[in-house]
């Protein structure tokens, strides 16, 4: 419930402060003096939209703060979904900058306004002129069935059932799609694989292939100059073997002369190794080199493939052709398995509408068992409420499943004999309305279980009996329920555990909405101004004791 509310430079409203009643609250005042602002500012609270204009100073910001006990609700989730901090009391604050910037709080926690607004489900319903359009609204008028018959977890199982109905249908609309695109690129695909399939390409071939061609182009060349080597290092008068050798035996000598030249021998000894082995690697290399055209010309024919395919696809090396043949043989073969994979997800998609049609019936029939029980109901609050005649009755139509059913509901409604109810949109005076809504509430209260319930003028367009039996409601619904009403109607307004009267204050250089708190004597002089004017006789202050005598 709303335990407090304050108001800062909101409109007409330059300071208020309310803690209104856990039970019955009244607020009066004159046409103009500020009760629907304060519905507005209240409104902030619960998500809704405002701008600059709202602010009473452009110079400095507006701010509305509302603090909730939400201990008994059931919110926990909701805070832990939202990761806020989750306290017996809920501090909400909207602030309203004079640059137009909106911020909102929970509890101090920056929050977006959906958030604010989800929260607000949970706190507080308010009825306004916006209620009155909302209740000829099929979706709207469908809530109150649901609320009413209590199908809350047959609809969350339907919507689950509806929610992977839809996974299925879209899987298998990719998949159709996936099988359209690709049997469109399929004979291309097969094509494109059976060329990289036809060279039967091998990792790391690219480099070697390029070695064997350049080795193959300059045979001749290289076999000349190999045997020249060999002759500068292996001729038996000039030879660089020859000549080392030589000189090998002269440093031999030097070494037995003295031990300081024994290195030098071991150096020579060395570099005659390495020269010798060079030598036969050199005749090797000679041994495998071959002028080879026929050879040449393969290589040549291979690479050239190769450099084809690299250039036509786009690509650097043989490993990434490799890589787009492994891709496209995955596409080919997806391609032979379309049918099997679509079949397959046609058979999970029956499956799941079929399991989705089986809860949205059970859905559908906890509806329809309850048409009559609040039918019956609401015609009887109806006639207590002075509409002897009232007649409910309750159109229903099967339509194809969405996200709250298979359902389409219509609340049909006549307030006079003779005459077949209509359309809810299409029928009611404004008294009508506004008794048909508070009937609709009084039944709702806890159905919906609201802690704070707001009924701005729900008795407009009702006098007499008739507002005395509405007041009495509230007073039911106000037993379990926290109920704040705006009313003009003295034998409303004397019910209340609590009066505030709203007023406005000329005092200073600009008018400015305030609220008060009236005490019992101002309770009585309030209430007898509503039932004779501003100088209200003796006999108006004897009546508004007289209303107020139930206190």
């Amino acid at each position: 419930m709303l335990k407090s509310l304050h108001i800062s430079n909101y409109a007409l409203i330059q300071e208020l402060e309310m803690a209104p009643s856990a039970k019955l609250n009244m607020i009066t005042g004159e046409t103009g003096a500020g009760k629907s602002i304060m519905l507005g500012a209240v409104g902030l609270l619960l998500g809704n939209r405002a701008d600059t204009k709202s602010l009473s100073d452009p110079e400095n910001k507006c701010v509305v703060e509302g603090c909730f006990g939400i201990e008994n609700y059931g919110l926990e989730d909701f805070f832990d979904q939202e990761e806020l901090d989750f306290d017996r009391e809920c501090i909400i604050r909207r602030e309203i900058s004079p640059t137009g910037k909106s911020r909102a709080f929970i509890n101090d926690t920056p929050v977006r306004l959906e958030t604010l607004k989800e929260l607000g489900k949970f706190l507080m319903d308010i009825h306004s002129q916006h209620d009155t359009l909302m209740l000829g609204d099929g979706l709207y008028q469908l809530g109150l069935i649901d609320a009413f018959s209590k199908c809350q977890i047959e609809k969350l199982t339907y919507q689950e059932a509806y929610q992977a109905y839809l996974s299925a249908k879209k899987a298998l609309e990719k998949r159709n799609q996936e099988a359209l695109d690709l049997k469109k690129e399929a004979d291309f695909n097969r094509f494109q694989l059976e060329e990289l399939s036809a060279l039967k390409l091998q990792s790391g071939e690219q480099a070697i292939l390029e070695n064997e061609q350049e080795i193959l182009e300059n045979a001749d060349d290289i076999k000349s100059k190999v045997q020249e080597v060999l002759g500068q290092l292996q001729d038996e008068q000039f030879g660089a073997l020859r000549m080392l050798s030589l000189a090998n035996q002269g440093v031999l000598q030097l070494a037995r002369f003295a031990h300081i030249f024994e290195p030098y021998s071991e150096r020579f000894q060395s570099v005659l190794i390495e020269l010798k082995d060079i030598a036969a690697s050199l005749e090797d290399e000679d041994s495998a080199i071959e002028v080879d055209f026929e050879k040449l010309e393969n290589v040549r024919e291979r690479l050239s493939k190769i450099y084809h395919l690299q250039q036509k696809h786009g690509l650097e090396s043989v490993e990434e052709l490799i890589s787009l043949e492994q891709e496209l043989s995955e596409k080919v073969f997806q391609v032979e398995t379309l049918d099997e994979d679509i079949q397959k997800l046609q058979q999970l998609k029956s499956e799941a509408e079929k399991e989705m049609l089986s809860k949205g019936k059970l859905l559908s029939e906890k509806r329809k068992a309850s048409f009559d029980q609040f039918s019956k109901e609401l015609e009887g609050l109806l006639r207590q409420l002075g509409m002897e005649n009232a007649k409910i009755e309750m159109a229903h139509q099967s339509i194809p499943p969405f996200k709250e059913g298979l359902d389409q509901i219509d609340i049909l409604f006549s307030a006079n004999k003779g005459i077949d109810p209509q359309p809810l949109k299409q029928v009611a005076s404004g008294g009508e309305f506004s008794r048909l809504i508070f009937a609709i509430k009084y039944i709702m209260a806890d159905k919906m279980a609201l802690p704070t319930l707001i009924f701005d003028e729900i008795d407009t367009g009702v006098s007499g009996e008739i507002a005395i039996q509405m007041v009495r409601m509230m007073q039911e619904i106000a037993r379990k329920h926290q109920v704040i009403c705006i009313s003009h109607l003295p034998q409303v307004a004397a019910k209340g555990d609590q009066h505030y009267f709203v007023f406005k204050d000329n005092s200073s250089h600009k008018t400015v909405s305030k609220i008060k708190l009236l005490s019992k004597e101002e309770r009585i002089t309030e209430i007898a101004k509503m039932i004779a004017g501003a100088n209200p006789s003796i006999s108006a202050h004897e009546s508004a004791k007289e209303l107020l005598g139930g206190l």
